[in-house]
């Protein structure tokens, strides 16, 4: 039970207010005196009869204006509302005693630690922390607030350390312990990258696989130039992200950068959206978004699916910067560079003539491909990692590690959504994880998959004859470009030119030119 007491102050109050409670054979718990006015006292629950009769003791005190009881002292709500910050922090936070044993621990620093609470409390912080010596820092002539670089369960991280000073009697500061706040590289990282007042955009992507390295090294360079850009990826793989980057990183960053998702646009209004629309000649009703991205970037997200009619206006708008308004005989010249992405093979939609041929030739001056993720496995870790700290911070929740088989179960499995299955497998996991602790495989609740089989539940339809002869054509489609004689494919694949050219005809490859 709690009481608050008013009152005024007074020498001997407080032995009289005690002195009550005697009377009663009531022992006091604790008792708070720090808010000026008041005295809080939690003590063991009286009996009704002994409570009817305290009260109006306690009121007859002299200076006591007041006694009622209330849920909690103030030391309590401090203490508590001190758990629930710490509790909810993403970042691990710790404290040592002047023997540099650790104190408290938030739920953070107990998944990094990987230990409960009662196994970590009273421990040397050097049991658990390596790299640094506490006891030696804290023993110093001076105890100053120091960063340096940890180790802990093999996993780097940066270490933050302030000295706690308690002020004595007469208001000097007495060393009491310090405060550890740990840091991932991840989040390190990305704070120094918001603090930078310029972004080349691709520090926003992770690349330590050398494949992702070699790649970015190239991006960068073909941002500075004015040619169109072609990007090639499987769906998922942060095509949109890398064109934002070069982007960031051109002479145009000042400008718009304006995304188009040719597949999404409705083929009766495709060409207003993107051109613009005219009453009448010279009455404008509407600019489209290429005029709207004048001296910045368009990118065209899936322009394999630009209908027939879009790709003709495009390709003129490449070659010479001009085009029309729909019901418009004007032509505007607009300065824009031009970013187009694709999960498709443009050159076997060629080949089908379901793309123009020489618009292709033109958004394919430079060109890209972003792999997918399970061919940059160094990756994989990283970017979960990334994850993990973003939604932590977003949910609110505790910074959790990966397990170690988690790590391996990870880098193991094909990932066919890529970045973007692996950002929802993490933030399903972190919202519904446990309240601490290691993620697991099992909490990621990924389906199975096999390269080159797919997901385990899907039952394949066909014949194996059928499936032999799909993988023939889709073989011969994506290596008739490169060798479009029948000699040279039959060289290069070991068999009769004649058995190559049988083959060519059964699934109808060659060049075929749009009518368009």
């Amino acid at each position: 039970m709690r009481m608050r007491v008013s009152c005024q102050d007074r020498v001997g109050l407080a032995r009289e207010i005690l002195e009550a409670l005697e009377q009663f054979s009531i022992n006091i718990n604790a008792i708070d005196a720090g808010s000026k006015g008041y005295v809080y006292l939690q003590i063991p629950a009286p009996s009704f009869d002994q409570l009817q009769e305290l009260m109006p003791m306690l009121r007859k005190i002299p200076n006591v204006t007041d006694v009622r009881t209330v849920p909690y002292m103030p030391s309590e709500r401090e203490h508590y509302a001190m758990e629930v910050l710490l509790k909810t922090l993403p970042d691990p936070i710790l404290s040592i005693d002047l023997k540099g044993n650790l104190a408290t621990a938030n739920v953070s620093a107990l998944a990094v630690l990987g230990s409960e609470l009662n196994e970590v409390l009273d421990q040397p912080a050097g049991n658990f922390i390596h790299g640094f010596s506490f006891q030696r820092w804290l023993t110093g002539d001076t105890v100053l607030p120091q960063a340096t670089k940890v180790t802990i369960n093999g996993s780097q991280f940066l270490a933050e350390m302030l000295p706690i000073d308690l002020p004595d009697e007469e208001g000097t500061s007495i060393l009491a312990g310090a405060m550890i706040q740990l840091k991932s590289p991840a989040r390190v990282g990305k704070q120094f990258k918001a603090l930078r007042k310029q972004s080349s955009g691709f520090e926003t992507m992770i690349a330590d696989s050398d494949r992702m390295k070699h790649l970015l090294d190239e991006a960068a360079r073909m941002a500075q130039l004015e040619a169109p850009l072609l990007i090639l990826g499987e769906t998922g793989t942060g095509k949109e992200q890398l064109a934002r980057a070069c982007h960031q990183a051109s002479l145009r960053r000042d400008k718009g950068f304006v995304v188009i998702n040719c597949a999404s646009l409705p083929d009766n209004v495709a060409e207003s959206e993107l051109f613009g629309l005219a009453a009448s000649p010279g009455e404008v009703v509407k600019r489209g978004v290429i005029e709207q991205a004048d001296g910045g970037t368009v990118f065209l997200d899936e322009v394999a699916d630009m209908t027939p009619a879009l790709q003709v206006k495009l390709l003129r708008l490449i070659q010479d910067g001009y085009f029309r308004r729909v019901g418009d005989d004007t032509e505007i010249k607009v300065d824009i560079r031009i970013i187009c992405a694709s999960q498709k093979d443009l050159s076997e939609l060629c080949q089908k003539g379901e793309f123009r041929e020489d618009l292709y030739y033109r958004i394919n001056v430079l060109n890209l491909h972003l792999p997918p993720l399970r061919e940059r496995k160094a990756d994989i870790v990283p970017l979960a990692e990334l994850f993990m700290e973003h939604y932590s911070q977003q949910l609110s929740s505790p910074l959790r590690q990966l397990s170690s088989d988690c790590r391996d179960y990870m880098r193991n499995y094909a990932w066919p959504g890529n970045v973007r299955q692996l950002k929802n497998a993490i933030f399903r996991a972190v919202s519904m994880a446990d309240e601490r602790g290691e993620l697991t495989p099992e909490q990621l609740r990924l389906p199975s998959w096999s390269e080159g089989f797919g997901y385990f539940d899907q039952e394949f339809e066909g014949s194996l004859d059928q499936a032999v002869k799909q993988f023939e054509a889709n073989l011969l489609r994506r290596l008739y470009p490169a060798y479009p004689s029948t000699r040279q494919l039959a060289r290069k694949l070991g068999v009769s030119h004649t058995a190559i050219a049988n083959k060519l005809r059964e699934y109808r490859i060659g060049k075929q030119r749009s009518s368009s």
